[in-house]
């Protein structure tokens, strides 16, 4: 049985990393942290009963499957449209080019298809492994290094043109 103490400890063991998930779902940091509210208070509620270990994976878990039916969701869609309609295009001419580049990076990967960015995020930037990203998302460890292989491609495809001179020296 969860109580409030055990609940708190959680919130503040995975809190950060359950919202990075979601946000990299979401591409909305509000988005992101509503999300992981409900998870938590949707946990407290059922009162699972996990030892530590399958904690972190039941939550993470738990964060995807909302944050794909968020995106699903005819609120979500809603809210896209009235973006696109009522977004400016227009950019700062102050912005200094490495600060563009890493946009046109951070860009291109929210670009990918939501699976080949699953994997690409979880491999690079959580650190985890094929294995681990595979028991994850419950596939086999084959489909997301298919998955990767193909994300580093669609990523180079669309990173090609660049100028990386910044990167490099700055």
């Amino acid at each position: 049985m969860i109580d409030e103490d055990k609940l708190e400890r959680l919130m503040q063991l995975y809190t950060k990393e359950l919202l990075r998930v979601s946000f990299y779902y979401t591409h909305n940091i509000h988005t992101a942290q509503d999300i992981v509210q409900e998870v938590f208070i949707k946990f407290y509620h059922k009162q699972v009963v996990l030892i530590d270990e399958e904690m972190k994976p039941y939550l993470l878990r738990m964060v995807i499957n909302q944050s794909k039916d968020h995106l699903k969701s005819w609120h979500y869609r809603k809210m896209k449209i009235v973006e696109k309609m009522f977004s400016q295009s227009g950019h700062d001419p102050n912005h200094l080019i490495l600060k563009e580049e890493k946009d046109a990076i951070s860009e291109a990967i929210f670009s990918l298809p939501l699976k080949q960015r699953e994997a690409i995020t979880y491999y690079y930037f959580e650190g985890y492994t094929s294995k681990e990203i595979s028991s994850l998302l419950k596939v086999p460890e084959s489909t997301i290094k298919s998955r990767l292989n193909k994300g580093r491609e669609r990523l180079r495809e669309q990173l090609k043109m660049a100028d990386w001179e910044a990167l490099l020296n700055g």
